[in-house]
């Protein structure tokens, strides 16, 4: 694709430049005043749309793509939950609005909305209350071990510093677990893919202050004994912290506050359908049992005996702001839209999809690449590439080459503990001939690696840029171009 000012000729102008609405002053220093006009390329209006409609088209994403990037549910959500959130009473409501004024109810339509996707959640994680402020998951995550430390110093059970995280949880636990103000350890995995019980109790202790435990966890497992781990922490005075990234693999079918866990984040821009990636925009509500719930973050939405919602701020015991306004309100909104559209019975069927979907892969997949546990998954499959990599190619290189055959890679090495690691999550939404087509792909690869490894070791080959010199790229990178 030739570059815009390839297709410049001097004359063509299908777009004018606005007039600057800013005053020119002499304030701007005489060497930053530009000396000529702006030699911008000179196009039709028809090249100019073709040219930036061709520069779209050549990235990935869920809408024209499948995307299975595992541990970060890159799936497709429907556009109505979008639509919702652009009507007008919502769009267009500022968040410094007072909740009353003269009896009109300014913002009640959105504190009900909160309110309300609140007691949704409160009832599908089995929590007695949740904070909807924090803006991420991992944000969430954070919110969730300071609601832990916040709990032991009320009762002055000082010495518990230590929060334990399976080997594989997910890598943003320990940052989570330090901002905190916990020092780590790490407790092992079992040769099943579980938190091997007897390192774990090896690791109790009085200064224990809880577990943060994914679960499922990072190779797409649940683990058979998490009520089991949950009485053994609680035993040992700590808490239970859930990371729910992995959510949608059980969404429906299980509670996890019904199952010991104390507190959990969980991510509407990932379980509960809006878009994920690109730096957000994102929301990740924080569940918490009873004992936690003095502590929650300010503000608390509550429901009056009149009908009204009134947002709460004096907590004595709460850990504070964490974040401005409502929260992440347009996520919380699309959210909203998306719980009610599906129902309990919906629900279900999302868990039941995402597991079989995974499970259908594995099983196609396993006489091609080696599994990391050869068991049934959940909601996402975790491979390893070291049969292909015994022919010189690698992770890295099956996901490059993937680009070539019209697929977003997968997730690559992680989780750590797996070499050459491969974690594919479909998601629940992708159709069986959508998923075929990826398997077929990955059987391609996997025989090219056996009869022509050097054809995957270049890969990508359709794409404008191919694979860069990465050392070289890190070490010394062009940052004119």
């Amino acid at each position: 694709m030739k570059l815009i000012f390839d297709i410049s000729k001097p004359g063509r102008r299908g777009s004018t430049i606005p007039a600057a609405d800013v005053p020119l002053t002499s304030n701007i220093p005489e060497n930053l005043k530009r000396k000529a006009p702006a030699e911008l390329p000179e196009v039709s209006e028809l090249d100019a749309i073709r040219h930036f409609t061709l520069l779209s088209r050549m990235n990935m994403g869920v809408d024209t793509h499948f995307y299975p990037l595992g541990s970060c549910t890159m799936k497709y959500n429907p556009k109505m939950h979008e639509r919702v959130a652009t009507l007008p009473g919502f769009a267009n409501l500022h968040p410094l609005l007072p909740q009353l004024r003269h009896g009109a109810a300014l913002t009640q339509g959105a504190l009900a909305v909160i309110y309300e996707a609140e007691m949704i959640l409160n009832e599908l994680l089995g929590f007695a209350r949740s904070t909807m402020q924090p803006l991420a998951g991992s944000h969430g995550e954070l919110s969730g071990v300071m609601l832990i430390a916040a709990y032991h110093k009320d009762r002055n059970d000082l010495q518990r510093k230590t929060m334990l995280i399976p080997d594989a949880a997910h890598g943003t636990n320990p940052a989570s677990a330090a901002v905190a103000g916990f020092s780590t350890k790490v407790v092992a995995t079992d040769t099943n893919g579980n938190v091997d019980i007897n390192d774990l109790k090896k690791q109790l202790g009085p200064d224990t202050a809880g577990l943060m435990l994914t679960c499922p966890n990072t190779l797409g497992l649940f683990d058979p004994n998490v009520s089991e781990i949950c009485r053994l922490v609680h035993d040992a005075g700590g808490l239970m912290y859930c990371d729910g990234a992995n959510f949608n693999a059980i969404i429906g079918r299980l509670r996890p506050g019904d199952i010991g866990f104390d507190v959990m984040h969980v991510n509407l821009h990932k379980t509960f359908a809006t878009p994920h990636g690109g730096g957000g925009p994102g929301s990740g509500p924080v569940g918490v049992a009873e004992c936690l719930v003095p502590y929650l973050p300010v503000s608390i939405i509550e429901k009056r005996p009149d009908g009204s919602y009134a947002l709460e701020y004096e907590r004595q015991k709460s850990i504070g702001y964490i974040a401005p306004f409502y929260g992440n309100f347009g996520v919380i909104l699309k959210a909203y839209a998306y719980m009610l559209s599906m129902g309990a019975e919906g629900f279900r069927r999302v868990s039941e999809n995402a597991v079989l979907n995974a499970n259908y892969i594995r099983a196609k997949l396993a006489p091609y690449y080696a599994q990391a546990y050869d068991r049934t998954c959940m909601h996402e499959c975790v491979f390893s590439a070291s049969k292909q990599a015994a022919n010189g190619v690698h992770a890295l290189d099956i996901a490059k080459a993937l680009i070539d055959r019209g697929f977003h890679p997968p997730t690559i090495y992680f989780p750590m503990i797996v070499p050459e690691a491969l974690m594919i999550e479909p998601t629940e939404t992708e159709s069986i001939e959508t998923i075929d087509e990826f398997i077929d792909a990955m059987i391609d690869i996997a025989k090219a690696a056996e009869a022509d490894p050097d054809s995957l070791t270049s890969c990508p080959l359709t794409t404008p840029v191919s694979r860069p010199d990465e050392a070289r790229a890190a070490r010394s990178p062009d940052l004119s171009a």
